[in-house]
């Protein structure tokens, strides 16, 4: 007797992406597409709708962001299986999903054939990442995570903005911004500004 097929949501924000995901897995018959999500908001209505067997998350969505949609998720059925889709490899961003509860995390470039192998897998309870995601996470674990203010800093002073016009808008004293700098370019390794910005945008404290 048979199995009965996986069934499978995919939450992406760009139709030509979900269509593509959705036809590639309905031509297999190990897979049923049971319902599509355009944002994080739909993707949690949708889950209570159908329940599916697995979840392809998008990171990046409007309203509810895949992370934020995978944590609410979660909470409904603590057992959901889900995985993180997208384009982005931050080891930061893998973090925050894998903390969300997710069981893996895929990028869109992934061949055809390695995504079906990847939600089979995750299905029967694998916890999975493809072999450059999980170099970058086990690199991540190994440095020093920036606070929020120190992400808070870095990112107005890559919007071009001086020691002085980011201790004015932040209220604190230039030292202070000083001090915060000095422990970036630390923990990042970094050994300018510049390069720290450029190292945290790669790891995924933030995005363009």
């Amino acid at each position: 007797m048979e199995s009965e097929p996986i069934s499978v949501m995919i939450a992406d924000d760009h139709p030509l992406m979900r269509s593509g995901i959705a036809a590639v897995l309905s031509s297999n018959p190990k897979f049923s597409v049971v319902a599509e999500a355009g944002d994080g908001d739909a993707a949690v209505e949708l889950y209570q709708r159908w329940r599916p067997d697995v979840t392809l998350m998008d990171l990046q969505m409007p309203g509810l962001n895949g992370i934020e949609a995978t944590s609410a998720i979660r909470r409904i059925n603590p057992a959901a299986r889900i995985i993180i889709l997208t384009t982005f490899g931050g080891d930061v961003q893998v973090v925050r999903g894998l903390k969300a509860g997710a069981a893996g995390y895929v990028l869109k470039n992934l061949a055809r054939t390695a995504l079906s192998d990847y939600i089979v897998s995750v299905h029967a309870g694998q916890r999975l990442l493809p072999p450059p995601v999980a170099a970058s996470l086990a690199t991540g674990f190994q440095l020093d995570t920036l606070s929020k203010r120190e992400i808070e800093v870095l990112r107005l002073v890559g919007d071009g903005n001086s020691n002085q016009r980011v201790a004015d808008q932040l209220g604190l004293s230039e030292d202070t911004i000083k001090a915060h700098m000095k422990a970036v370019l630390h923990k990042l390794d970094a050994r300018d500004r510049t390069h720290a910005v450029m190292i945290a945008m790669r790891r995924g404290y933030w995005e363009n």
